[in-house]
């Protein structure tokens, strides 16, 4: 007779792990169910020990994590062991990135590793909040539950910086056209009406001969302003990606009228949606708070958060710091004291982040269809003057050929 390491649900939904003697794994699970308790995994003890995966794969897209953690939810609520839900989630049209994770996974949970550790080991793929909550869910017996609260904080983050990112990418894309317009005209079409002044020998208008000279410094110098337009986001993004670049870039943006109101707001949604998430989990509210903090995507707003942390360690409330924070709205705070009061935090900063999701959504659209106006001015301003400038010696040469 054989024995089997298992890990198994209790009536109240705990997760206990223990060992248990039997001929098969079928007996196995009959012994387990005798015990009331739900079998959720099964090996043969030393069967695969020490055969656990090391190699990390790729990232995959957010989309599929989503998909991926909705399917994994509803198959462990069906009461599927844990090995055989990732077995039946390998091909259907994954990428390869995450079924050689899969892979990896199963080999590493049927040697006796729990979920959430070999889940850290594709931080990839599993970031640390992911692996928290995975972990919660296990302690907790709840994995299925969480799993779903995950799917659906997935679902909503992605379209939260989707919009973020349509946001910021409008303006953009209508100054690199802008860019393209005009340097097109300066390159193809101010030279030949060049051509047609140089003939008539006229003096230029002073406008006109500004105009000129710029598109010649533009076709002699072309090399400097092709090498600005990638050396200059590159620059900024090296220095972004510094300690004080960030700091001091991530408090520039927050003043910028609009965008810093929009910042604001998305980094409030995304720390309100992960801290919901995180704490309905069981997660503790110190370790959900690192986590949250790091999601908000501006410096100063996750330093804010952050500040909470000292409070809470001092016996405080959670919601005392924010109330000082001169950025965060007043409503903010009050909800999160609420929460406190009542014992409904989760369910609070869950409002917190339905209600600045659907800000920051108002927000773009707002901002693009204002945005959209003042962009064409600018554009159209500029062509204009171009062209003005082009005309201003051809109606000298008709003046001049109408007086003669």
């Amino acid at each position: 007779m054989g024995s089997y390491l298992f890990q198994a649900k209790t009536v109240d939904g705990k997760l206990v792990r223990g060992e248990v003697a039997a001929a098969s794994e079928a007996e196995a699970r009959v012994k387990l169910r005798a015990q009331k308790l739900l079998p959720v995994q099964l090996m043969v003890k030393g069967s695969t020990a020490g055969k656990t995966s090391t190699q990390t794969y790729g990232k995959v897209d957010a989309k599929e994590l989503q998909v991926f953690t909705r399917q994994f939810a509803v198959l462990i609520n069906s009461g599927v062991p844990i090995v055989q839900s990732l077995e039946a989630m390998v091909g259907g049209g994954r990428s390869a990135n995450l079924n050689n994770t899969l892979r990896a996974i199963i080999t590493d949970v049927g040697a006796g590793k729990r979920l959430a550790e070999t889940m850290k080991k594709h931080p990839q793929i599993f970031d640390q909040m992911y692996t928290n909550l995975v972990n919660a869910g296990e302690e907790s017996g709840k994995l299925d539950t969480v799993l779903d609260r995950l799917a659906g904080y997935i679902e909503k983050s992605v379209k939260l910086k989707a919009k973020l990112k349509g946001a910021m990418f409008y303006p953009i894309a209508v100054l690199a056209v802008s860019a393209l317009v005009i340097s097109g005209i300066l390159w193809f079409v101010i030279p030949k009406f060049v051509e047609i002044f140089q003939s008539s020998g006229m003096q230029l208008p002073w406008l006109t001969q500004k105009v000129v000279d710029g598109s010649d410094y533009f076709k002699n110098h072309w090399y400097l302003f092709v090498g600005a337009a990638f050396l200059i986001p590159m620059a900024f993004r090296q220095y972004y990606a510094t300690d004080d670049g960030k700091r001091t870039l991530d408090s520039f943006f927050l003043k910028i009228p609009v965008f810093g109101d929009l910042i604001i707001k998305g980094g409030i949604a995304r720390f309100a949606r992960t801290m919901s998430t995180m704490l309905a989990a069981g997660v503790k509210i110190i370790e959900a708070i690192d986590i949250a903090a790091g999601t908000t995507g501006n410096w100063v707003v996750e330093q804010t958060f952050l500040t909470t942390k000292e409070s809470i360690n001092k016996g405080k409330t959670f919601s005392e710091p924010l109330k000082k924070a001169k950025f965060l709205p007043e409503m903010v705070s009050q909800m999160i004291a609420v929460g406190e009061q009542t014992g409904s935090l989760d369910a609070m900063l869950d409002k917190v982040a339905n209600f600045y999701e659907e800000e920051v959504e108002q927000a773009t659209d707002a901002m693009t269809s204002v945005i959209e106006p003042i962009m064409m001015v600018f554009l159209g301003g500029i062509v204009a003057v171009l062209v003005i400038a082009m005309y201003l010696p051809i109606f000298g040469m008709a003046g001049a050929a109408g007086a003669g």
